[in-house]
This record gives structure tokens, sequence and C-alpha cells, in this order.
């Protein structure tokens, strides 16, 4: 007989799913972050594709305040190599190098999809779980009630 813990348990998994639920939600606003730092890599790298020197760009200062500027040299670009290190490089070195930051964020995000898709299945497994206890809880009731009329 299942009774009260039975419902504990139900109540267990379902913290469980609400816990999985969570973690989730925390990895698919990590995907939303790597989609927009390539799309920001993607600008970049349309931006040194097409200017050239001597081309006037908005710059931006932070705080949402951008300030016009002309490029000098556009084989002069500085690309931010991890780590809080940048360095200077061509055009070409920094388009590369840029690409390679956008496949390894792909790799991530190749990474956390598989994570969630493991979550989901355990979210599964756990549903099915629950599903079968209150199966048997509604069983048992459906026994003792039927218990209780044959005794009357």
């Amino acid at each position: 007989m299942m009774g009260g813990g039975g419902q504990q348990q139900l109540q267990q998994l379902s913290q469980e799913l609400e816990a999985i639920e969570e973690e989730i939600e925390e990895l698919e606003d990590e995907i939303e972050g790597y989609r927009d730092e390539q799309a920001e890599i993607d600008e970049a790298v349309e931006a040194i594709e097409t200017l050239d020197s001597g081309s006037t760009v908005q710059v931006p200062l932070g705080g949402g305040a951008y300030l016009r500027a002309e490029i000098q040299d556009i084989d002069e670009v500085i690309v931010d190599l991890g780590g809080g290190y940048a360095a200077e490089q061509d055009e070409d070195d920094a388009v590369d190098a840029l690409e390679r930051k956008r496949d390894l964020l792909d790799d991530r995000v190749d990474d956390v999809q598989d994570e969630i898709s493991e979550l989901e299945s355990e979210s599964e497994e756990i549903e099915q779980q629950a599903q079968q206890m209150q199966q048997q809880m509604q069983q048992q009731q459906m026994q003792q009630m039927q218990q209780q009329q044959d005794d009357e």
C-alpha cells in the first residue's frame, strides 16, 4: 500500500521535474547568448571585408554613445584573443580568427544542445515514473473502495 508515501514520492518527482525545467531554461539562455555573440562576429567579419581605409564608421563608446571615426588602415585590425588579450592582425588573419571563434561557439552550442536533450530524456523518464505511480495509487484506491463495499 502506497498511501502517504506515494504522495511524497510524487511530490519529490515533481520537484525534480521543476529543477530540470529550470536547468533547461538556463541552458537555452546560454545558447541565446552564444547566438548573439555569433551575430556580432558575423557583423564584424562583414565590416572588415567591406570597409576600406578612409571609410567613416561609428565607434561605440559605451552607454549608447557613439563617435564618428575614420579608418586609417583597414589592414590593422585588433582582435580579442580571449583571456583579456588582443592582437593586431591584418584583415585576412582577423577574419580567420573571428571565424574560428564563431566555430568554437558552434561547438559550445552543440554541447549545450546535447545536454538539453539528455535533460529532456531524464524529464520524460520521471514523468513516466510519476504516471505509473499515479495509476498504481488510483488502482489501490479503487481496490480499497471495492473492499469497503464488499465489507458492508
